[in-house]
């Protein structure tokens, strides 16, 4: 893992897509700042495509696939892509599973819950439960209890990670990574082995790693290194800021690149 500011000029100039998490990767301390938004849309205007890639609710999601300057938003850690519509008056919701086993899902979603909360009898689910339909989220406290969430929701029969703000519980063979993939591959026409040079991807937390491990050029804002021990890969380079403000540094690094790579305009 290197400095950002010591990439060389052109390193980012294949970039085309630039998918990225959202919470303290885009936010710090659960704030978007203006400048972080303004390099999103600085990126779209410049023909990159940008995809969050966050396990954030698919409430949050569906308000930033129909509002912000972005290409579509994969939600609760892969569980569905939101996509606003060409007249911008609606959103597609593209779930992993097929859409309909989405109503057995939710029903085995608590049932897995009330088996987590027997195991654990002082868990609380995070308070943006009630916006999820693919995934459980309970709020962070104590690594032990962290530990303790993450190996009841196994035990109950789903798969778990954890990020800087919950202790994430689903169902089904999929991961930030795996979904990814095939929205690229189904949206954009864009196979595996392109993406590994086309695709950037920007994050900071532990359900990064599938990520930080597939691509070519991946990024860390300046917090990852609170994760390093639980990263198996780590990203290839780290920002000097925390959150949007590294994220900022990263799409000036790609906007550079890209416009070195397409020479003075004649």
């Amino acid at each position: 893992m290197q400095p950002l500011s010591s990439a060389p000029a052109f390193h980012f100039s294949n970039v085309q897509f630039l998918l990225t998490d959202m919470d303290e990767t885009l936010t710090y301390q659960g704030r978007l700042q203006a400048s972080t938004y303004v390099a999103l849309e600085q990126l779209q205007s410049d023909g990159v495509r940008v995809i969050p890639v966050t396990a954030a609710p698919a409430g949050w999601c569906d308000q930033m696939a129909r509002m912000w300057p972005v290409d579509g938003v994969i939600a609760e850690n892969g569980g569905l892509f939101l996509r606003r519509s060409s007249d911008g008056r609606s959103v597609e919701r593209i779930y992993w599973q097929s859409q309909d086993s989405i109503a057995h899902l939710q029903e085995r979603l608590q049932e897995i819950a009330v088996m987590v909360e027997e195991a654990i009898p002082s868990v609380r689910l995070a308070d943006d439960q009630a916006f999820r339909l693919t995934s459980l989220a309970y709020k962070r406290t104590a690594p032990d209890t962290d530990h303790r969430i993450v190996e009841a929701l196994v035990n109950a029969g789903a798969n778990a990670t954890v990020n800087n703000l919950w202790v994430l519980g689903w169902i089904g063979d999929y991961d930030k990574l795996s979904m990814s993939m095939r929205v690229l591959s189904k949206t954009f026409g864009v196979e595996a082995d392109a993406a590994i040079d086309l695709v950037a991807y920007s994050g900071d937390s532990t359900n990064d790693a599938p990520m930080f491990g597939f691509f070519k050029h991946t990024v860390g804002v300046s917090t990852v290194l609170d994760y390093l021990s639980e990263l198996p890969v780590p990203p290839a380079w780290i920002t000097d800021g925390p959150g949007g403000a590294g994220f900022v540094e990263f799409a000036n690094a790609v906007l550079r690149a890209r416009s070195l790579f397409s020479g003075p305009a004649e």
